[in-house]
């Protein structure tokens, strides 16, 4: 039975010879949430609502550029010998750690020439930021990545997962830890709590700080 189960096809759909792969719009829509949530607290704290789009303009490309070359450059014993697979994001293989350091360049520089509080801007978009990674990490569940370590499959039916879950965590001929699911979980749990920190009389940036504590401790024991 179990080498029956085929994986959901990471390609959505295909306009001509182009494949728009789940993986893409999981991260468009993740983004797009993140945008919606940043504007209408920004512009409930008097942030002009044109701030984040511009803002987002730059944060996003530069984002990715340096997500890629952050995971390219711990994984360069495989691209040094596949250059060709270094452009290839649509596979997979972008690093959080890598996106965060040049977003809140970005943001920082950004920031600087609008004459806007860098941490200001930071509370704001907190919660967004933890949004966005809470929903995106189902991109990786797609391509069936960033799993865990091997288990029975009657591990993961004690977890009571949904069936969908449970045949996309069957990878190459053995069941994983879908660590994908326990971090968006984490994640989605952050969102809540930075957002409940908004009505708590805390200094500036503080909120911002809050986020990278909590993801730190569920990316630690993840």
């Amino acid at each position: 039975m179990e080498e029956n189960i085929q994986p959901i096809n990471p390609v959505a759909f295909s306009l001509g010879p182009i494949d728009v792969h789940w993986y893409g719009i999981i991260i468009g829509v993740g983004i797009a949430l993140a945008l919606v949530l940043a504007i209408r607290e920004g512009d409930r704290r008097g942030i002009h609502k044109d701030t984040f789009p511009d803002l987002m303009l730059w944060a996003i490309p530069i984002a990715i550029i340096s997500a890629r070359i952050y995971y390219v450059v711990f994984e360069w014993d495989y691209y040094a010998q596949n250059p060709g697979d270094i452009i290839k994001i649509w596979n997979g293989g972008i690093a959080i750690h890598g996106a965060l350091i040049g977003s809140v360049i970005t943001a920082y520089v950004f920031c600087k020439k609008r004459n806007i509080s860098f941490w200001k801007i930071a509370d704001i978009a907190a919660p967004s930021i933890i949004l966005g990674q809470a929903i995106g990490r189902w991109g990786n569940f797609i391509n069936q990545e960033a799993h865990g370590g091997e288990v029975s499959r009657a591990f993961l039916e004690n977890l009571f997962l949904p069936e969908f879950i449970i045949n996309q965590m069957y990878i190459n001929g053995a069941y994983y830890h879908p660590t994908f699911l326990y971090e968006s979980l984490w994640n989605f749990a952050g969102v809540l709590l930075l957002i409940g920190l908004r009505y708590v009389n805390l200094r500036r940036g503080e909120i911002f700080l809050s986020y990278v504590i909590w993801y730190s401790i569920g990316r630690f024991f993840v």
